[in-house]
């Protein structure tokens, strides 16, 4: 058995559902914070209840493709003389990084989305999430979800390029 690849395992296992979780519930009260103290919306508001679905759904599609390339790392610091304590230190430390940075990003991809519906239409868009306007809310959602799934190459590209690679020797033939 491959000692580094079973702990590689468990700690993507523990680490994506920590953080999968953690970043879920900022988000959510994020969403929820905005909705009370800036739209003064009640608990039973469908269809602010879809745009947060939608807005979750934007995070975790964004977060959740650097996975890779957070276990690109951890292999990459897994084939150097440390000992497992620091490699799971420093996978931790690494991958904390390009969640911050997923997360950041898709924070921003979301309100991109809803500035650019916002300034597309002559509605006002918060206005008709108070009056319960699912329509509007459904729209919001397909906007950013559009706008999720076009970037999150691009930002997975941004991460991979911090990625701490080895230097290779360079061979002259």
């Amino acid at each position: 058995m491959n000692e580094n690849i079973a702990l590689l395992g468990f700690v993507e296992i523990i680490s994506s559902l920590s953080c999968g979780i953690a970043i879920l519930f900022i988000t959510y009260r994020i969403l929820r914070i905005f909705a009370k103290k800036r739209l003064q919306l009640e608990e039973n508001n469908l269809a602010f209840n879809i745009l947060t679905m939608g807005v979750l759904i934007s995070v975790g599609i964004i977060v959740s493709g650097v996975i890779q390339p957070i276990l690109d790392s951890f292999r990459l610091l897994s084939q150097t003389d440390i000992e497992k304590t620091e490699l799971i230190l420093q996978f931790l430390g690494y991958g904390g990084l390009y969640i911050m940075i997923a997360f950041v990003s898709a924070l921003l991809v979301v309100f991109i989305g809803i500035y650019i519906y916002a300034n597309m239409t002559s509605l006002s868009e918060l206005e008709e999430l108070k009056k319960n306007n699912i329509g509007v809310a459904i729209v919001l959602v397909a906007i950013i979800l559009t706008l999720s799934l076009m970037t999150s190459n691009g930002i997975i590209l941004i991460i991979e390029s911090i990625i701490p690679y080895p230097e290779l020797p360079v061979s002259i033939h």
